[in-house]
């Protein structure tokens, strides 16, 4: 009932931008926790930053003063802005919604997306 959709990966230079978005579908009435997070080749998979509904966001410090999370309840998106990107965000980053809220009541747990790769070159 609910599903996952990632847009905006790509190839980018060092010190380029990009905008990760996460749109969220079903009958979902609300959202809590929504999360994006990175795994590279040989690594464990890691927070990057998440945000909960009212808004608090949280930063792995690798990315703080760069990446910017935030999220529109009204379209249930999340997106993620990255700024100054380097080498070491490649990476494939998946969206995370913790909890959901259904029209019919009923509470869902820990969605993630397919994955959408990220890969900075020097």
């Amino acid at each position: 009932q609910v599903h996952l959709v990632e847009s905006g990966g790509g190839l980018v230079q060092a010190g380029g931008s990009l905008r990760l978005s996460c749109a969220a579908s079903g009958s979902i009435l609300s959202i809590n926790t929504m999360g994006w997070y990175r795994q590279a080749p040989g690594k464990q998979r890691e927070l990057v930053a998440n945000i909960t509904s009212g808004g608090r966001t949280n930063y792995a410090d690798s990315v703080k003063g760069r990446f910017t999370i935030s999220r529109d309840n009204a379209k249930n998106t999340l997106y993620l802005q990255m700024n100054s990107l380097k080498p070491e965000d490649t990476a494939v980053y998946y969206c995370n919604v913790d909890s959901v809220r259904l029209w019919n009541g009923v509470r869902g747990y820990d969605y993630w997306g397919q994955g959408t790769q990220v890969t900075v070159s020097s």
